[in-house]
């Protein structure tokens, strides 16, 4: 039993603690970080994260930023980590005794999800900056050596969603990025109020929505990192659909991310991962009898 709870919450940020004789768990959200997408939520097993929205944000905090953001259930929170992991946007971290610590990626009981973002500074022509102006989240840094070569090209991979929106455009195909999460967007514009650009506004990349010469939301899907911010922000119910299939993530074994998963995608899209899964094995245990001998027949 915990010999103490402590939650504190602003505009900036959260924190939350489980103190015990032995242990200091402490679960941390920056909320310069985070763009009230509903990632967390739906993969939080214990229903620990609700989403804030304006209107609602008195009930929780006068101190709390005038956007739309998340609150953690204390007396719900059992300090996993998921929430930590999941975060695409690298707003949530976690600790035990003051060292970074994700009981679920120990337990091995949940995946580390993959950020990939690859850089051939060899292909990157003097001066250029193309890449870190246009990045949407200002997570790219070049560094030029003393004659105006660049040296290196640092990206804060952690906090990346995979929008590509780097890779595409640069001219000199020297940044590479994958997205984490696979899916689609759709509008139905027939339903938007008019005049409304909450969706647009809310979008943590600006390339993915805009507005029309005939005022209608349209959508960019080759940026979108279907985070679902969009979602949260519509004042209509249906409005955007927003459907993810697949997420990046490194080898599990464990059943419990099945569960996280289907929250995360679709009953649809965790099929379609077990079957992935079952013929990668069915591929393993061929390759194995070819090394060791004749396959049988």
């Amino acid at each position: 039993m915990p010999v103490k709870i402590v939650k504190k919450e602003d505009e900036n940020s959260l924190t939350l603690e489980r103190i015990l004789y032995t242990k200091h768990y402490t679960l941390s959200l920056d909320r310069s970080r985070c763009i009230g997408c509903e990632l967390c939520k739906d993969a939080c097993p214990k229903e620990a994260i609700k989403i804030v929205k304006p209107e609602n944000l008195e009930a929780v905090s006068e101190s709390m930023p005038k956007k739309i953001t998340v609150t953690v259930l204390e007396d719900k929170c059992n300090f996993c980590g998921i929430c930590s992991e999941i975060c695409i946007f690298g707003a949530f971290g976690q600790s035990v005794n003051g060292e970074v610590w994700v009981p679920v990626l120990k337990s091995e009981s949940f995946p580390q999800i993959v950020h990939e973002v690859k850089v051939d500074v060899a292909k990157c022509p003097p001066g250029c900056r193309i890449c870190e102006e246009e990045c949407p989240l200002h997570l790219i840094n070049v560094r030029f050596n003393g004659s105006g070569r660049v040296s290196e090209v640092n990206v804060d991979v952690d906090r990346c969603p995979g929008c590509r929106v780097c890779e595409v455009k640069c001219p000199y195909d020297a940044i590479h990025a994958r997205k984490i999460l696979t899916g689609s967007i759709k509008i139905n514009s027939d339903i938007c109020p008019e005049g409304c650009r909450r969706c647009v506004d809310a979008c943590p990349i600006p390339s993915v929505l805009s507005i029309s010469e005939g005022g209608k939301v349209v959508v960019n899907d080759l940026f979108c990192v279907y985070c679902g911010a969009c979602r949260n922000a519509c004042p209509v119910e249906g409005a955007i659909e927003i459907k993810r299939m697949s997420i990046r993530h490194a080898p599990v074994k464990s059943g419990a991310w099945n569960k996280a998963l289907e929250r995360l995608t679709s009953t649809e899209g965790m099929v379609k991962e077990l079957r992935s899964k079952s013929t990668s094995r069915v591929c393993d245990s061929v390759r194995r009898l070819r090394v060791g001998g004749r396959v049988r027949r």
